[in-house]
């Protein structure tokens, strides 16, 4: 489906920040072990952009680290205020701060909700300071998203449409009442996602398929800013902590 079909960047989530604290909250508890886990110990902040109502500020925390949320919706850092005490309003394409800002920056299930994910990334890049970890959790690109219908067995049925990056269309699979009829998505196929990621100038240090389903809704990359001087594929520092798979 074409990008025009939905252009302007918006705050999708003004209106329904309490429905969706409400129906996100399940999975927002069993996603933030494996945020940790991809994390590990640190100090200093961490940027939660992307945050929502604030659901992962408490796993950031768990770390040793400082989240500080970032959101474009109005309606969902109102609830995030609970749970954060440092929040920024702006879009997570022109972040509101310097070069090498942070130690550490979280993305959370925001690739499918912003207009250019590859422009996001590139944004938290720039904030990351040289040596700095960034952590991605967000939808599968080949199991999960509006190309994918789920089958009664637990399989899922992948559409043609799949190689379609950028807004989609409604479609008659779509669930009832989920997150995608009421504010839109964007899909991003996974040569896109990854290309996003060498683009930015990150290395990826780890790849995880989290949860238990024999397949697979959600992808996780750690990544890290190249020092400079570093050679391409060569890690920056040793974090050699337990990585949770589930």
């Amino acid at each position: 489906m074409p990008d025009e079909l939905i252009t302007a960047s918006r705050p999708r989530y003004d209106g329904i920040a309490d429905w969706y604290d409400a129906y996100n909250s399940g999975a927002a508890e069993r996603n933030a072990r494996d945020l940790a886990g991809l994390l590990g110990p640190g100090s200093g902040h961490c940027l939660d952009l992307g945050c929502g109502t604030g659901q992962y500020a408490d796993a950031i925390r768990s770390t040793g680290r400082v989240p500080v949320g970032l959101d474009y919706s109005a309606d969902q850092l109102r609830l995030a205020a609970g749970r954060l005490d440092r929040l920024v309003r702006a879009d997570a394409a022109a972040l509101p701060f310097a070069d090498n800002s942070f130690p550490a920056v979280a993305l959370m299930w925001i690739s499918t909700d912003v207009d250019d994910f590859g422009a996001a990334l590139r944004e938290a890049t720039r904030v990351l300071q040289p040596g700095g970890l960034l952590v991605f959790y967000g939808v599968h690109p080949c199991f999960n998203g509006p190309a994918v219908k789920p089958q009664p067995d637990g399989g899922v049925l992948v559409h043609p449409i799949y190689r379609s990056a950028g807004w989609h269309e409604a479609a008659p699979w779509w669930r009832p009442g989920g997150v995608r009829l009421r504010t839109g998505v964007r899909h991003v196929p996974l040569m896109d996602l990854i290309n996003a990621f060498l683009d930015a100038g990150l290395t990826i240090d780890r790849v995880i398929e989290p949860g238990e389903q024999p397949i697979p809704v959600a992808l996780a990359i750690r990544a890290e800013k190249l020092l400079p001087g570093t050679p391409l594929g060569e890690s920056t520092s040793a974090r050699h902590h337990a990585v949770s798979p589930a």
